[in-house]
């Protein structure tokens, strides 16, 4: 586990956010694979004020955007997702419930019979507001922990949000709503990650969700709290140990979209999805992501800069949808459009680098992850591996990423030998705790 030093100061924690991306050009006509593809799934920031500053928070959240949408524009845009046939809603921040009009949203989402849920750090869901979202209609709450108490505090920036997490539980609870819980796996925090199921279980989740802490925002600020690419050989078979655990209590554990790929736990963890694994990156073709000002992209995580395909207060949402070449990208994406290990690689059609929001941030452009289960251990075969190596600062802006270059390397003797352990037992960690 690595201790985190001080918060690097050179960056404001919350910047303001730059105003929306209007009049972007759409495409004069919606192609038929435009009109095949609808999203089901859509992400909505419905403001960036936040009342943490964690550590490891790609928008670096904080302030409300200057130009966040009205509450009408905001009913407007749930009766627009009803008519694209959008099935399920997630609401987040920032904090969602920092915006005093969150419960007539949910309100007006449940209106429409779509499914309403929510994400949240935790640290103010009181039982009034737990109770007023339970009567707007909202199904289930996604608390964010990201440790024990040592290590989720300090990576949430404040003394006291790990009690004040789990104090939300117990009020979603007395609200009657179903509650899970999302956790970020980095340098700080890898060798706990049983413990926090464990206690996620107590106190009784219904699902949980992990990924890995992504070089976004304040998290690319911090390169020691980052994982290694050869760290995979640790992610998997931690994830899949906890499986059986999981299957036990009835808790429903949910690999995010960088947790894989095609490894020899993919079943484990996703047997449940169409061919018994994950697919290629799904933005854009099922799912959708809103900022608070009206910007439209394929992924919530994905970055501003490069992603945003169009504005509702300029087009309406199935136009952004069918005619942004920003979010036709995962339509058109083609093998020879990959580069590296995922261009030559076994999986490539399959997988298509898998996320390309993990991509991005790391190197500017998509197309090769070095972030795969699969390919760590092709590396590992050879007695290689590869490391990150931070090159350039991010700007300090919402959603914003500096550039890392990948290295190559000889496995250290005495580090190989634990690690082709590791990959026969499923069992232990690498502990690797700096960064050459």
């Amino acid at each position: 586990m690595t201790e985190l030093g001080p918060r690097p100061r050179s960056l404001p924690i919350a910047p303001k956010a730059q105003p929306s991306r209007r009049k972007l050009p759409l495409a004069d006509e919606a192609r038929e694979v435009d009109k095949k593809w609808r999203p089901i799934y859509a992400v909505w920031e419905i403001t960036l004020a936040c009342d943490l500053a964690c550590r490891h928070c790609g928008s670096r959240a904080g302030k409300a955007r200057p130009d966040e949408l009205s509450t009408e524009e905001c009913f407007d845009l749930v009766d627009q997702f009803q008519a694209m046939g959008v099935k399920e809603v997630t609401l987040i921040g920032g904090e969602a419930y920092l915006r005093d009009d969150w419960v007539d949203i949910v309100r007006r989402v449940r209106s429409h019979k779509m499914i309403c849920t929510m994400t949240s750090g935790g640290r103010a869901l009181t039982l009034e507001r737990a109770m007023a979202g339970k009567e707007a209609g909202l199904m289930s709450v996604s608390i964010s922990i990201d440790g024990m108490e040592a290590a989720h505090d300090e990576l949430r920036g404040l003394k006291g949000s790990y009690k004040s997490a789990f104090e939300s539980m117990k009020n979603l609870k007395a609200a009657g709503i179903p509650f899970s819980a999302n956790t970020q796996i980095n340098r700080r925090n890898i060798t706990e990650i049983p413990e926090v199921f464990e206690t996620l279980v107590q106190a009784g989740i219904h699902s949980w969700q992990v990924q890995m802490t992504t070089a976004m925002g304040r998290a690319g600020d911090e390169p020691d709290m980052l994982l290694e690419p050869f760290q995979m050989l640790e992610v998997l078979p931690l994830v899949a140990r906890l499986k059986k655990r999981a299957d036990e209590a009835k808790v429903r554990i949910w690999p995010g979209n960088n947790i894989g790929y095609f490894g020899p736990y993919e079943t484990v963890l996703r047997g449940n999805f169409p061919g018994g694994h994950r697919g290629s990156c799904s933005a854009g073709r099922l799912t959708l992501g809103i900022e608070a000002n009206g910007d439209i992209k394929g992924c919530p995580s994905l970055t501003s800069e490069s992603w945003v395909g169009g504005n509702v207060r300029d087009y309406k949402l199935q136009d952004i949808w069918e005619k942004s070449e920003k979010l036709r990208f995962t339509r058109d994406q083609k093998v020879e459009d990959l580069r590296g290990f995922c261009r030559d690689c076994y999986y490539a059609e399959e997988c298509k680098a898998g996320c390309n929001w993990t991509t991005e941030v790391l190197f500017g452009k998509v197309g090769d992850n070095p972030y795969c289960h699969h390919r760590t251990i092709e590396l590992l075969q050879l007695g290689e591996r590869e490391r990150l190596i931070k090159v350039q600062d991010a700007p300090g802006l919402p959603f914003d990423h500096g550039l890392f270059e990948v290295v190559r390397e000889k496995w250290p003797e005495d580090e190989l030998a634990r690690a082709k352990e590791l990959l026969e037992t499923g069992e232990g960690f690498l502990l690797t705790t700096t960064r050459r």
